[in-house]
């Protein structure tokens, strides 16, 4: 039986050009198609379980013994790699590959994602396309290079090149993303030559979802002022800590910059907490705020962020 549970953890629209932040959960029962949509923005998937973790989800006609083992609990990324940056996805789930976390019980997938604003393009195989982030710089959330459906780039295409609609290239992504993650501008090729041919005989196109960010970087005991004028903060990562020995080191001993594994696990939701949906919004780079992470250390803050 086929069962689906669109399930709205919380949804905010403010009055600001383009902005809706929203979180959604889908619950599919394995063999069954898991469909990701966003009226507004783009997919970001925030995680996806593989298993079974209650005997009620799932369990009609199935015996006892399929639905009882509940410690059952796999991460995986295949739907995040597969549907970050559309507006809707689709997947089949019996073909998605995952490993079996708990033989002999019926698992679901349970995705929880957001609606996040971004940009899309769509590049026709041996096309170019620059991706444009003005003054602020690009981060690449997703990138395929191959072919998802047999609608995209297909005018004047036999349609043997284009039934194929399980094509992905594995590197699209960190390929895109070492090309253009933290400029300003890119121009990207949709090209076997770039990517290497995923599926040979079909006509392929590269689809790129990407958002615009701002990076600021603030020394210890200074204040860091971020601001998005008329729209509102998208936190995207943070750290307070130190990850480099140059940053922030004028006038500085070597013994106070040289640990460069230096990290605060929870610096992304505190800022988040104190910054998100604010036009303008002040953080202190100091212990109080993020206790001191690494002690004998001379810190600074990190942070990330995009105007939504």
């Amino acid at each position: 039986m086929m069962l689906f549970l669109k399930l709205s953890l919380f949804t905010l629209i403010i009055s600001a050009p383009g902005l809706m932040v929203s979180g959604e959960n889908m619950i599919t029962c394995y063999s069954d198609v898991q469909r990701l949509t966003c009226e507004t923005g783009l997919i970001k998937v925030k995680s996806t379980v593989y298993g079974r973790t209650n005997s009620i989800t799932c369990n009609t006609n199935r015996p006892f013994s399929e639905v009882t083992f509940t410690n059952c609990a796999l991460r995986i990324t295949t739907i995040a790699d597969r549907c970050n940056g559309l507006k809707e996805c689709e997947l089949k789930t019996d073909l998605l590959g995952n490993p079996d976390p708990c033989f002999g019980t019926y698992k679901y997938y349970n995705t929880t994602y957001d609606c996040i604003n971004g940009h899309r393009v769509v590049i026709c195989e041996q096309g170019y396309s620059t991706l444009d982030c003005g003054s602020d710089s690009i981060e690449i959330i997703n990138a395929n290079y191959g072919r998802g459906n047999s609608r995209t780039c297909s005018n004047g295409i036999l349609s043997s090149q284009t039934q194929n609609t399980n094509c992905y290239a594995p590197n699209t992504l960190s390929i895109v993303a070492a090309m253009c993650k933290g400029k300003k501008t890119c121009t990207v090729e949709a090209s076997n030559t770039i990517f290497n041919d995923p599926c040979v005989g079909t006509v392929k196109y590269l689809t790129v979802s990407y958002i615009c960010t701002r990076e600021i970087v603030t020394c210890e005991s200074s204040t860091a002022t971020l601001n998005c004028g008329a729209h509102r903060i998208k936190i995207i990562s943070a750290n307070y800590g130190r990850t480099d020995s140059t940053t922030c080191s004028s006038g500085r001993p070597a013994s106070q910059t040289s640990n460069k594994n230096c990290y605060t696990p929870d610096a992304l939701n505190k800022i988040a907490a104190r910054c998100e949906e604010q036009s303008s919004c002040e953080v202190p780079a100091t212990n109080v705020v993020f206790s001191d992470p690494c002690f004998g250390t001379y810190k600074y803050l990190t942070i990330v962020y995009s105007c939504v």
